[in-house]
């Protein structure tokens, strides 16, 4: 049903370009196909209804698939199932990393630009104002790159599959992009034995005090370490919500701190201390981020027990940026153009490969990223030391 509901959203798509724009605009808007490309997806989205309905047999499918028509209609179901799958299978990482894009493949550089921002200086009557310069940061800098894959059938498999085939992969390929994101990210923050022992460091004064496991008296004191930080012209970082990272085995635990509905703590002053009960502010202040990546990255030690405190990529320069190639921001799948053309009947995609009648297809996805400021993330690798 899912490959109907796709045909029939495109040929509603084209419908609404062909009313807006008439048969004379068709050069003004690209995304509009000519009525012989609409008479064909009507008759695809046909035969598909009919086959799936049982009203005519399956093998009537197989035979309109290998036609030369057909292929540049189910070319368009395909870039829509890559981005439906790629949209939705989750992952964490925009929640704590910047989204931008770049121009090519070559190296980016990011600068941190400060000054000006600093408390007032009070200026005495008849005083010359104070002075203050921009000064920029050391850059950070990083390139996209390429990732992909391609996956081949024989013309056979295609012949005897019903639909399944041409659903499957790029449902794959969205899945894949998706995860390769994930891990990359993850890659960033997370060695092989918890937190990146190059980011987090006591120079960067971002590692939570003594690594504790995760508890509430512990992220407590991790969103004190947080909350210290300052930015270059001694301004403190305002964080309205902080994200915090947990690996599958630490989820139940951070669901039970954050859906507390009262914490008992201990109030402190004069000569004695009583204990006391508060609603849960803690839940108001972080949004949860289970990222399965974290035990996969980190093989070697403190793999279940690291857990990191991140601050919105919104607030000021963010721990973590990935980059996108501008133009290409989404997978892409592609398909192996044909070699082979049949007598008398032009090329076909679908009949393959010249030599071994293979058809092949390719996913192609471009990114990068890097760290980036270490003062709005801090961490616990969770081995109490």
């Amino acid at each position: 049903m899912e490959m109907l509901q796709l045909l029939e959203t495109i040929k509603a798509e084209e419908a609404s370009v062909q009313k807006l724009f008439g048969s004379e605009g068709q050069g003004a808007h690209q995304g509009t196909k000519s009525p012989q490309y609409m008479k064909k997806l009507a008759e695809a989205t046909q035969l598909v209804a009919d086959v799936i309905n049982g009203r005519r047999p399956a093998h009537l499918l197989r035979e309109a698939m290998t036609t030369s028509d057909f292929p540049y209609l189910f070319g368009d179901i395909l870039d829509r199932q890559l981005l439906a799958a790629y949209a939705e299978t989750p992952q964490t990482w925009p929640n704590y990393a910047r989204r931008n894009s770049v121009r090519d493949f070559r190296t980016v550089k990011r600068y941190g630009v400060y000054g000006g921002e600093s408390v007032l200086d009070a200026v005495p009557e008849q005083h010359e104002y104070p002075e203050s310069k921009i000064s920029e940061d050391t850059p950070y800098s990083y390139a996209v790159g390429k990732y992909g894959r391609k996956m081949p059938f024989s013309w056979e498999t295609i012949i005897n599959d019903d639909l399944n085939a041409l659903t499957d992969i790029p449902q794959r390929f969205g899945k894949a992009a998706r995860y390769s994101e994930e891990k990359f990210v993850t890659g960033l923050f997370v060695d092989a034995n918890g937190p990146h022992a190059s980011f987090y460091t006591g120079g960067n004064s971002n590692i939570v005090t003594s690594n504790p496991v995760l508890t509430l008296a512990a992220l407590q004191t991790a969103l004190e370490v947080l909350s210290k930080q300052t930015d270059q012209e001694g301004n403190p970082i305002f964080l309205d919500m902080v994200e915090l990272v947990v690996p599958p085995a630490l989820e139940v635990t951070a669901l039970n701190i954050l859906n507390t509905i009262q914490i008992q703590m201990t109030e402190k002053g004069g000569t004695s201390a009583r204990t006391t009960y508060v609603s849960n502010w803690i839940k108001s202040k972080f949004r949860l981020n289970v990222n399965a990546w974290i035990p996969l990255v980190a093989t070697s030690t403190n793999t279940h027990t690291s857990w990191f405190l991140f601050g919105n990529p919104s607030a000021g320069h963010p721990a973590l940026e990935i980059g996108f190639l501008r133009g290409h921001e989404q997978p892409e799948i592609f398909m192996k153009a044909p070699n082979a053309a049949k007598i008398g009947g032009g090329a076909d995609a679908m009949n393959g490969d010249f030599d071994t009648d293979s058809i092949e297809y390719k996913v192609r996805h471009v990114f990068g990223g890097s760290r980036m400021d270490p003062k709005m993330t801090v961490a616990s690798n969770g081995s109490g030391a």
